[in-house]
C-alpha cells in the first residue's frame, strides 16, 4: 500500500513546475529540430547607390573636396575663416561658431549649425543626409555624426541613410558617435566613446 502511494506521489508533478521533456522526446521524429536560418549571401556587385542624392554636380563636389583637404582642415587656417568657407559651399552657419582644424564635412550643403557652437579637432560630419546642429552645441575632439548606413538584410547592401538632429546645448563628448536617424535631446550629454542611435523611447 505504501509503495503504491509513493509511486503515485512521484508521478504527480509539483504544482507550478513544468515537466521537463526527456531527451528521447526531444529527438523524436515528431519534434524535428528547427532548420537553420539561411545565410545572407552578400553581392556587392549589385550595389547601385539608389536613394542617395548628392545634390550637387561632380564638379562642385570635387571643388569642395579640394578646398576641404587643401585649406579648410589645415592647422594654419585661422578658425574664423572656416564658417565663411562652409557658407560659400551652401552650409547654414550661425554667429560665433568655432571650428578647429582637421574637421571633415562630407557635404556643406547638407549642414546647418546654430549660434555659439564649438566643433573640436578631428570631428567628422558624415552628412550624406542633413545634419542640424542647434545653438550652443559642443562636438568634442574626434566625435562623429554619421547619417549613412546600409540595409543589412539586403544582398546588394543598398544605402539606408537618415538625418541627424542635435538639440540646443547638447554635448557630444570626445570620440562619441551619433548614428543615422538619431536625435540628441536639448542639453543631453553623449559620453566619450559612446554610440548614440535612434531616439530613446
Amino acid at each position: 500500500m505504501s509503495e503504491h502511494v509513493d509511486q503515485t506521489i512521484r508521478a504527480v508533478p509539483s504544482p507550478g513546475r513544468r515537466a521537463v521533456p526527456s531527451l528521447d522526446a526531444l529527438l523524436s521524429p515528431h519534434n524535428p529540430p528547427a532548420p537553420p536560418r539561411p545565410l545572407l549571401v552578400r553581392d556587392l556587385s549589385a550595389f547601385t547607390g539608389a536613394g542617395y542624392d548628392k545634390k550637387r554636380s561632380p564638379l562642385w563636389q570635387a571643388a569642395w573636396f579640394a578646398t576641404m583637404n587643401l585649406v579648410f582642415s589645415k592647422w594654419w587656417l585661422p578658425a574664423r575663416f572656416r564658417p565663411a568657407i562652409l557658407r560659400a559651399f551652401g552650409a547654414q552657419v550661425g554667429e560665433r561658431v568655432l571650428i578647429r582644424h582637421r574637421v571633415r564635412v562630407q557635404w556643406p550643403w547638407n549642414l546647418s549649425i546654430g549660434d555659439d557652437c564649438w566643433i573640436g579637432e578631428g570631428v567628422w560630419l558624415l552628412n550624406l543626409e542633413p545634419i542640424t546642429i542647434e545653438d550652443d552645441v559642443c562636438l568634442s575632439q574626434e566625435s562623429m555624426l554619421c547619417t549613412g548606413s546600409h540595409r543589412h538584410d539586403d544582398p546588394a547592401f543598398e544605402f539606408d541613410n537618415a538625418p541627424i538632429h542635435i538639440g540646443q546645448g547638447a554635448w557630444v563628448a570626445a570620440r562619441a558617435t551619433v548614428l543615422r536617424g538619431a536625435t540628441v535631446d536639448p542639453g543631453e550629454v553623449v559620453p566619450a566613446h559612446a554610440v548614440r542611435s535612434r531616439r530613446r523611447r
